[in-house]
């Protein structure tokens, strides 16, 4: 049987978060003493582990909601739980992949020789390639991520070739998931867009980051097993 103060320290967590995390059902609520105090065992150490993990995998707040139903449902109602994010990890993990190949075909394409005419698009060719909507386009050249020129008495956008290419590199970065003000940072970086190697470095980031909440989500999955299990 462990304290409060016990419990936290195998976890790294605070007197209040254990009570906190306790009071939000994070954790099985506490045995008492006669005289009040809380008591612990090792189950709640391993739901604070399994917190943890995945608070990692999911965010804090996501895994705040998602312990208390871990630890109270069916087995295999808890397990599709965790499978649905796997599969959104999955999903995050595709989307960065699909944004490296296109910083790939960038790359091929910045040796090439382009012609200002035939080159450009419109607004609604560029949105139709990238698969975003026209708003989407507009939005990002509002945040001065991107600048189409503006032709005839219309003023229609026309986006050349270094912007097509700078469109490119942003719908890469969103997709894996950088918002706007990094993705700002990264185009000042490049060179006229011509090296989109910064944007890479921040994409081979992102995937580490999602190995790394894939590792969090299997072991927190582990310790919530084996505490339904005992349970």
């Amino acid at each position: 049987m462990m304290s409060t103060a016990e419990v936290g320290s195998q976890v790294g967590y605070s007197t209040q978060q254990v009570r906190d995390l306790e009071r939000l059902g994070v954790i099985p609520a506490a045995g008492r003493t006669p005289s009040g105090y809380r008591i612990y065992r090792p189950e709640h150490v391993e739901a604070l582990r399994a917190y943890r993990g995945l608070a990692v995998a999911a965010g804090p707040v996501r895994a705040r909601t998602l312990m208390p139903l871990l630890l109270t449902s069916p087995l295999i109602e808890a397990a599709a739980v965790v499978d649905d994010l796997h599969a959104e990890l999955a999903s995050e993990r595709a989307a960065v992949v699909a944004a490296q190949k296109g910083l790939d075909l960038i790359r091929a394409e910045v040796g090439d020789v382009f012609d200002g005419s035939r080159d450009s698009m419109t607004i609604s060719e560029l949105a139709t390639a990238l698969g975003v909507r026209p708003s989407t386009l507009r939005h990002w050249e509002a945040e001065g991520l991107v600048s189409p020129d503006r032709v005839g008495t219309t003023r229609a956008r026309h986006y050349s070739w270094q912007a097509i290419i700078a469109a490119r590199i942003v719908a890469a970065l969103r997709a894996g998931g950088h918002r706007i003000p990094t993705i700002a940072a990264a185009l000042k970086r490049l060179d006229d867009y011509a090296d989109p190697n910064h944007a890479d470095a921040l994409l081979t980031v992102r995937l580490q980051q999602l190995a790394d909440r894939s590792v969090a989500l299997l072991e927190a999955s582990a310790t919530v097993h084996r505490l339904i299990r005992r349970a």
